[in-house]
């Protein structure tokens, strides 16, 4: 058994109802693949929330999203365009980003499956509400850096994880489409291993990285 994002054999099982690893190099947190649920349980569970522009706060949490992480670092009227990645049945973030200007492709594998983004690099990529449904965290940043351009940003959301300690009781696993978890220290041990540089992070659900 190796470390889903940094490849250490240096894990801890945790004592909890379901199967997870703790990695004392990069403190990721990630579940038993055993445990891991199938597509179609993934996908229902997807199609059962209400993430469309009628749902106020779903709304309001990508114009935070873009307050917080992407409008103070990046000009969004001098960017050419950029890719939302997993954007789910309903893409509030990119029709948000595509109103201040650059073109905004979509890709989710469940509700936008063209691999429009193949042959493109961007000099934006935003993924929200996706890293922790990576059962191949390492696979899925090779793509996403493939297709930046030099200087460009992959801006991501996620809840960071509290720790072991206090992880049984934490609420963003309750989800079973929730597979892998991220802190501070994970997120550098990305940063180095793809040559990016971290612009801002709030330490909590927010990490902005540039090329």
């Amino acid at each position: 058994m190796k470390c889903k994002v940094c490849g250490s054999s240096d894990l801890e099982a945790l004592d909890l109802q379901d199967k997870y690893y703790h990695c004392h190099n990069c403190e990721a947190i990630f579940i038993d693949s055993a445990e891991i649920v199938d597509q179609a349980e993934e996908k229902e569970r997807y199609e059962g929330h209400d993430n469309n522009h009628q749902n106020e706060g779903y709304v309001q949490m990508f114009q935070d999203f873009l307050d917080e992480v992407i409008e103070p670092y990046i000009d969004l009227d001098k960017i050419n365009d950029a890719l939302e990645f997993g954007c789910g049945p309903g893409p509030v973030l990119a029709d948000l980003i595509q109103s201040r200007g650059p073109e905004v492709d979509r890709y989710d594998p469940y509700f936008f499956p063209e691999k429009v983004f193949s042959d493109k690099r961007y000099d934006l990529i935003t993924s929200t509400e996706v890293f922790e449904h990576f059962s191949d965290p390492v696979k899925e940043m090779e793509l996403l850096t493939s297709h930046l351009r030099e200087n460009a940003y992959l801006a991501v959301m996620t809840s960071f994880h509290p720790g072991p300690e206090e992880f049984e009781d934490w609420w963003y696993k309750w989800d079973p489409t929730h597979i892998v978890f991220y802190n501070q220290k994970t997120f550098k041990k990305i940063a180095s291993d793809f040559d990016l540089e971290i612009v801002y992070t709030d330490q909590e659900k927010y990490i902005l990285f540039k090329a």
